[in-house]
């Protein structure tokens, strides 16, 4: 109907591959919204709990009790959810800003943590305010073989000082499996044996009701994520969420605000209703571009391209990541990703030198919500080797409607 003929039967035939698939997600998707909705009825959720604050909003009901449901359905003693967080890379920041203190030291066991934290983390004599610029230390340990944690390099790493443990969930920018909840506990147990009051620290962004636990149910002491990723379900227009141990969320909340003010001010400027329905739908829009992901690794892996994760395997964050063998692949496919978009499809993405990476980026993002990577988006640093990153997809079709667009513009370029 709106591809070749030849297109349209491999999506007919990637699509039966993956019915098993589809239903495994679904259970996912029963599971995750049953303790969602468990958690909204445990606080009595009402309508005069949407209603807008000002000024220094103290005592906003709807507020607190937000944050009482985030903690409830990620198993963790306390949240702070605020549309005051302007990005991913601001709520990790502030949760790590937070945490650390002058001569302590960060240690990332994932490896290189994701692009944009680099300058949080900050290069001695930057001046830029970041954490080195506060005297706090940092280290990583890279993947053994780029993607298990290195056991032994990891004991050796972990020194008196060293006061926070951080994970990277997804695989960000990297060809590498993203870490399922097991695998973080298990990370978890293995740090607190060797130093037991040790912060473990993880950056959960993508990774939110993609599995039936999220990582502070299984031993992580503090997450942090963006509210126009997962958690917001393609409502929330701004906004991040901390959660974990009580004390530390104060902590982060003193960073956040003011030390003695924290979580106990701040007007919701209007978004306490959209965080809240977003919330309620992000376990079903997860799943549908869970599914989107599985049905584009199906038809690209049918067309001999290597995929990560492949169509059959477990799923713990919203990436899927495709290997193109040359730069006008990657932006081909890109740019067909746009194409398939409702808003903005007629702009053609172009590689740019974006604020705070290292590489041109080309991105894709037909988004209502302005870098919303739970909507249908694409990105990837113009480098070798040559890798997009496809994500999200509030509905199922308009994901497997971008992946064949994708495809389309490939064959109309004769790149295949």
């Amino acid at each position: 109907m709106f591809f070749d003929q030849k297109i349209t039967d491999m999506a007919t035939q990637a699509e039966v591959k993956v019915q098993e698939r589809f239903r495994e997600i679904d259970h996912v998707i029963d599971h995750n919204q049953w303790k969602v909705i468990r958690a909204f009825q445990n606080h009595k959720v009402s309508d005069f709990h949407f209603a807008n604050s000002t000024g220094y909003a103290y005592n906003d009901r709807g507020r607190e009790t937000l944050d009482l449901v985030y903690a409830e359905v990620f198993g963790a003693e306390a949240a702070l959810v605020r549309p005051h967080f302007a990005s991913g890379t601001h709520t990790i920041g502030t949760a790590l800003f937070g945490v650390l203190r002058p001569g302590d030291e960060l240690l990332y066991i994932t490896g290189k943590p994701y692009d944009t934290l680099h300058k949080v983390i900050g290069k001695e004599g930057d001046g830029t305010g970041s954490l080195r610029d506060f005297g706090i230390a940092y280290n990583e340990v890279p993947l053994l073989g780029g993607v298990a944690p290195d056991w032994e390099a990891i004991r050796a790493a972990i020194k008196p000082n060293t006061k926070v443990i951080g994970i990277q969930r997804s695989r960000g920018y990297d060809w590498r499996p993203s870490f399922t909840v097991a695998e973080i506990g298990e990370m978890v147990r293995y740090v607190k044996s060797i130093k037991e009051d040790v912060v473990v620290f993880v950056d959960n962004c993508y990774g939110e009701f993609t599995e039936k636990m999220e990582p502070t149910e299984d031993g992580v002491d503090l997450m942090a994520g963006s509210l126009i990723k997962n958690p917001g379900g393609g409502i929330a227009a701004t906004g991040g969420y901390i959660a974990g141990r009580q004390d530390l969320v104060t902590l982060a909340a003193n960073r956040l605000t003011a030390p003695g003010i924290g979580g106990e001010v701040g007007a919701m400027l209007g978004e306490t209703r959209n965080i809240f329905q977003g919330f309620f739908l992000a376990p079903h829009a997860v799943g549908q571009a869970i599914k989107g992901a599985v049905f584009a690794a199906a038809l690209f892996e049918g067309l001999g391209f290597t995929t990560s994760p492949a169509w059959n395997a477990p799923r713990t964050d919203l990436i899927q990541a495709i290997r193109f063998t040359s730069s006008e692949h990657l932006i081909s496919f890109v740019q067909g990703i746009q194409k398939a978009s409702a808003v903005d499809a007629h702009v053609v993405p172009e590689a740019w030198d974006m604020p705070g990476y290292k590489h041109p980026v080309i991105m894709a993002a037909g988004t209502f919500i302005q870098g919303g990577s739970l909507e249908l988006s694409a990105d990837a640093p113009i480098r070798e080797p040559y890798i997009a990153y496809m994500q999200g997809g509030l509905t199922y079709s308009h994901s497997k409607f971008g992946a064949l667009n994708a495809l389309q513009n490939l064959v109309n370029l004769n790149l295949l």
